[in-house]
């Protein structure tokens, strides 16, 4: 049966965004601006590409349950918070992000920084309240996210990104760049949401890995395609914000027709990786080619 990709993402949203309702503060109390922040950043939107891709790796191996929705809730708070972070002045200085002003253009830059620091540690936080798996699970789940997301993999990406703005990199140093900044959240949200079900071997995880360094680094080829072709008002930020800021871009490096082929290449790659899992990784090949079709 064919699956309705809109239809399985709006489930997944669904499930995670329950989650996220559960977990991060009403915006009362004394410190409510924070929590309104850390809301407003959380819930104006996105495509939730990350838990989806956690709900579908679960799939692929037994089924989703409470844990994943945690674990992809945890995901969504550590990308927010890069997201908040990154759109600072001292960053990449954006004031618009899914069609609306950015969390400091809204609140203001302490509060932002602020809302960041807060949704990280929640995500962490998060991981602690599994319940019914192995305690060498719940350990591997804190160091995947910590470690992906930390110095070894999208901060890491960032810095990397700031110090390269107007200089040139050639596609070795853009690919290493972005398989940091955005591939490696990636690729933790497809392993934790593996680790989950308690029933991943070392072949599976590594089968999924290779599947999310692909499809981690389409995603941002095709970032960076969608960049040059489509409106501000589809992509919900500023378009052409990479040129105006004189940073690399693989349509920049190697040219739309090139940078679409090596979109396609990664995308076949992504589907080779998943001949072990059959047909429980429908719900993963769909996702993989949302993520190189989509227009915004």
């Amino acid at each position: 049966m064919a699956i309705d990709i809109h239809r399985l993402i709006q489930g997944y949203i669904e499930q995670v965004d329950t989650q996220l309702e559960q977990i991060i503060p009403a915006a009362t109390g004394p410190a409510a601006q924070l929590y309104a922040a850390m809301r407003y950043s959380v819930f104006n939107g996105g495509k939730r590409m990350r838990p989806a891709l956690c709900f579908a790796a679960a799939e692929a191996l037994a089924s989703s349950d409470a844990n994943t929705a945690k674990v992809a809730a945890s995901v969504e708070m550590i990308h927010a918070y890069s997201l908040i972070h990154d759109d600072l002045p001292a960053m990449d200085d954006d004031d618009l992000r899914r069609g609306v002003p950015t969390c400091h253009i809204q609140f203001d830059e302490a509060t932002a920084i602020l809302a960041g620091d807060a949704l990280q540690s929640l995500a962490f936080k998060q991981l602690t309240e599994l319940s019914g798996l192995p305690a060498q699970i719940n350990l591997k789940l804190v160091a995947i996210l910590s470690d992906l997301a930390g110095c070894n993999g999208m901060v890491s990406g960032q810095m990397i990104d700031l110090a390269a703005t107007g200089e040139h990199l050639d596609i070795e140093q853009l690919t290493h760049m972005h398989r940091h900044k955005t591939g490696a959240l990636i690729e933790a949200s497809v392993l934790m949401g593996a680790l989950t079900t308690g029933a991943a071997s070392e072949e599976q995880l590594s089968a999924l890995s290779q599947y999310a360094r692909a499809i981690g680094l389409a995603f941002q080829i095709q970032d960076d395609i969608l960049d040059v072709e489509s409106s501000t008002q589809q992509l919900g930020k500023h378009q052409g914000s990479d040129s105006h800021n004189h940073k690399a871009t693989y349509t920049s490096i190697l040219g739309m027709d090139k940078a679409r082929s090596e979109t396609q290449q990664l995308y076949n790659q992504s589907i080779e990786a998943l001949a072990p899992f059959a047909d429980r990784a429908e719900p993963l090949r769909e996702l993989a080619k949302f993520i190189v079709q989509r227009s915004y």
